[in-house]
């Protein structure tokens, strides 16, 4: 696998060209400064502060200055001791906003090549389903798989030269010729049957097989398409990117039901 390959993968990369054939979709370049915020496990977890009156989050996103929890003790010098303060991206909530108004209300998100989709269990919906910019920050910042996105995009490149990507993209959604020889592509159908691309992956590496395992593919492909079809819940291989961590489920009881967890 080369780095050019992975890098077409990129949904800014791909979504221009497939767009009649894909979902309506919003791309935003994000700030370095969101980056590092994503990046930065040295502390507290902390949720952006909203400059939004209607997030879906108001319990959790408070005025500093208002809140007790953020007062230091007069002659404390050690700003170790000092809470930290919770990040704002303001210019970056604001178009996020915009564009989950002009997509009808909800989105889904994701990263230049990933979904949180391991961090699904954590929102309120037990979905990737969000209307505010806290319940896309809250995803993105608790998944571990978009790690893989922000330090691990190459690391199966036999051309290796780089740690990760120039700039990242955030990307949110309500076949002409692909470059690459080698690839995967997700896609749907419509109730009026049509099809629609969903994603691009490159073949092999952090790509989940799904149904099938890596050595029954590579031995299919060039012999012609096996279709393998999911007749109920229990048929469905689960992910390595779709669990949920064993300290919650460890807690309490809980039992899977359809497409969430619910208490015993």
């Amino acid at each position: 696998m080369k780095e050019e390959e992975v890098n077409r993968c990129q949904i800014q990369e791909w979504y221009q060209k497939f767009k009649s054939l894909s979902i309506k979709t919003r791309i935003h370049e994000l700030p370095e400064s969101f980056v590092q915020y994503l990046l930065d496990d040295s502390g507290p977890f902390l949720l952006p502060v909203s400059i939004s009156n209607d997030d879906a989050f108001p319990n959790r996103i408070h005025n500093p200055e208002e809140e007790d929890d953020y007062q230091v003790s007069e002659g404390s010098g050690d700003e170790s001791e000092q809470p930290s303060m919770p990040p704002s991206f303001p210019e970056l909530e604001l178009e996020v906003k915009e564009s989950i108004k002009s997509l009808g209300g909800s989105v889904f998100p994701k990263l230049n090549w990933s979904a949180p989709k391991d961090s699904a269990w954590i929102s309120t919906t037990g979905s990737l389903k969000c209307s505010s910019f806290s319940e896309i920050a809250l995803l993105i910042r608790s998944s571990d798989s978009l790690v893989h996105d922000l330090c691990h995009a190459y690391d199966s490149c036999s051309d290796k030269t780089s740690t990760r990507p120039k700039s990242f993209f955030l990307a949110w959604s309500s076949v002409a010729l692909f470059e690459s020889e080698n690839y995967t592509f997700d896609v749907y159908a419509t109730q009026d049957d049509r099809i629609k691309v969903v994603d691009f992956n490159p073949w092999g590496a952090f790509t989940l097989p799904l149904m099938f395992t890596w050595e029954e593919l590579d031995q299919i492909r060039g012999d012609g398409v096996e279709f393998r079809i999911v007749e109920s819940q229990l048929s469905v291989r689960p992910g390595l990117k779709t669990a949920v961590p064993f300290d919650f489920l460890d807690t309490k009881c809980w039992e899977w039901l359809g497409p969430s967890y619910q208490k015993c």
